[in-house]
């Protein structure tokens, strides 16, 4: 719990399950009233045990809850997005396949990292990290995530990287990794057993070692973000150079059967949708039903 010695407020966080790393729900006292705020949660991926420690065990008393519905108008009311696990499975039947793989995921998305990683361990494949990836790592300071020194990870330098550091000479990046590099012309002979974790901006370095011959890419974000934007740029890109996509990927947020526990245990007095396109439909799978507009001011 969280209260200075003068705060009107009490909060007291729930660690939760979601794909971007350290996410909370929170419980906000005041004035007698409590008021739940979901943030952004499921309960498919690596740690889903702390979100059904949450429906077995709930606040109680809660007023108000804002609760998250990302998920409805994607998904039906009796579907299950896919598990990490099974993330993690798929990827390691498609890395036993020939070829050189490039792989877009987010690099914040830190149970994806993991499961890309154990999925290169398990098919005989080395994970190539950039230096933002692996600052992501190191920034979370958990020494239980993959780092430089460990099997089957190196860390890739792309050209745009190197241009950046040399301009701001900030060589002080390169330090932590040096004993992890790997250089183009290694990659060039063991692409087969390869697998990078790519941006748009990394294709001047596949084509400078001319991967792109049997190169296969796995899309491992939301599919919407191939119809537009840089996603539909790279799309296209791949499509001109014969390059298959192929998408494994599972949601960051909660399924609708899951939101709808969360709310069955929590029993607030009133739920307030939040992040959704589709809040006019929260009635429809949910009780007690309060819509509230952006910018509105409102009493819990």
């Amino acid at each position: 719990m969280i209260a200075g010695p003068s705060s009107p407020f009490n909060i007291t966080p729930y660690l939760v399950d979601h794909s971007a790393y350290d996410a909370y729900a929170l419980l906000i006292q005041a004035a007698g009233r409590r008021l739940f705020y979901s943030g952004d949660i499921r309960a498919h991926g690596r740690k889903r045990g702390l979100v059904e420690r949450l429906v077995s065990n709930p606040p109680r008393g809660i007023d108000t809850m804002l609760m998250e519905g990302s998920s409805l108008g994607r998904l039906d009311e009796h579907t299950q997005f896919p598990t990490e696990d099974g993330i993690e499975a798929r990827l390691t039947q498609s890395f036993k396949q020939p070829g050189f793989v490039i792989l877009s995921a987010s690099a914040q998305n830190i149970d994806r990292i993991v499961s890309i990683y154990r999925a290169c361990k398990r098919s005989g494949r080395t994970l190539l990290l950039d230096l933002y990836a692996m600052e992501i790592l190191r920034a979370t300071g958990n020494e239980r995530l993959p780092n430089a020194g460990w099997p089957n990870l190196s860390v890739y330098v792309p050209e745009y990287q190197r241009r950046q550091i040399a301009r701001n000479k900030r060589f002080d990046l390169l330090d932590p990794y040096k004993s992890a590099r790997i250089y183009r012309e290694r990659i060039t002979e063991i692409a087969d057993r390869t697998v990078m974790l790519f941006r748009p901006a990394m294709a001047h370095d596949v084509e400078a070692a001319n991967l792109w011959p049997g190169t296969r890419a796995i899309w491992s974000q939301w599919d919407g973000y191939l119809k537009d934007g840089p996603g539909a740029r790279l799309k296209a890109n791949l499509a001109t150079r014969g390059v298959p996509i192929e998408i494994i990927h599972t949601s960051g947020h909660a399924s609708i059967l899951d939101l709808k526990r969360l709310a069955n245990a929590i029993q607030p007095d009133r739920l307030v949708p939040i992040h959704t396109f589709e809040g006019d439909s929260f009635s429809r799978y949910f009780d007690n039903v309060t819509r509230r507009s952006d910018g509105e001011w409102w009493e819990v």
